[in-house]
This record gives C-alpha cells, sequence and structure tokens, in this order.
C-alpha cells in the first residue's frame, strides 16, 4: 500500500479556500441596501487581505532571494484592499474590517521582521 503524507499546509490552504468560497457565495444573499452593496463590495478585498495574512506566516518556507519581492507584493496587496475598502465605506469602515487591514498588517510587519533580523526598523524589538 502507497501511503502518503499528509501536508497540513496544503490541508490548512484547502479549508480556507472553502471557508472564502463558502464566504463569496453567502454575500449574495446580503440585502439590497447601502449596507449589503457595502459588504458585498467588500468580499474581494476581506479574502485578499486574510490570504495576504495567512501567506505572510509562512514566508520563511520562501528561498530567502524571493522573500523581499513576497514581501513587497504584499505589502502592495493591503495597501490597494485597504483602499479599495476605504472607497466603498467611506469613513464608516466597520470595526471588524479595520480589524482585518490591522491583521494583515501586523502579518507584514512580522514577516518582515522575521526575513530581516537585525536591521534596523525591521526588528521587533526595535
Amino acid at each position: 500500500m502507497n501511503s502518503r503524507p499528509l501536508h497540513p499546509e496544503t490541508l490548512t490552504w484547502t479549508a480556507l479556500l472553502g471557508k472564502w468560497i463558502s464566504f463569496a457565495k453567502a454575500s449574495v444573499a446580503l440585502p439590497d441596501d447601502e449596507e449589503g452593496r457595502n459588504w458585498r463590495d467588500s468580499v474581494v478585498a476581506i479574502i485578499n487581505l486574510q490570504a495576504v495574512t495567512f501567506a505572510l506566516a509562512e514566508i520563511g518556507e520562501l528561498v530567502p532571494q524571493d522573500r523581499p519581492v513576497a514581501l513587497d507584493r504584499a505589502e502592495m496587496m493591503i495597501d490597494e484592499n485597504q483602499k479599495s475598502l476605504e472607497r466603498t465605506w467611506g469613513k464608516s469602515i466597520p470595526e471588524s474590517l479595520s480589524e482585518i487591514v490591522d491583521d494583515a498588517r501586523k502579518a507584514h510587519v512580522l514577516a518582515r521582521s522575521i526575513d530581516s533580523p537585525g536591521i534596523p526598523g525591521t526588528s521587533t524589538s526595535d
């Protein structure tokens, strides 16, 4: 019998993808009022921010020369999706969405500190 090892990271991403698909499908049922439309318009940004947050936790899996580009792309994605939420909600962004953005930013700071220990401004001990 050929038994293959389970890869928890693959299973985790598969489970997350399943949850994100369910979330996206459920957004169709939101009411057709301003708040419902805002939530529906926020789905892509929410999924992108959560994906970036989880991916940054695995920055150490990349070969060192690929990490700076990955970190830069992650920062760009966070910025773009935050701007998308700000365009959608204006000054009334729900706290839960602000927390998602904050989580992504914290993950980015942590990933950068892991990638660049000892460089001023990148270490969590600074």
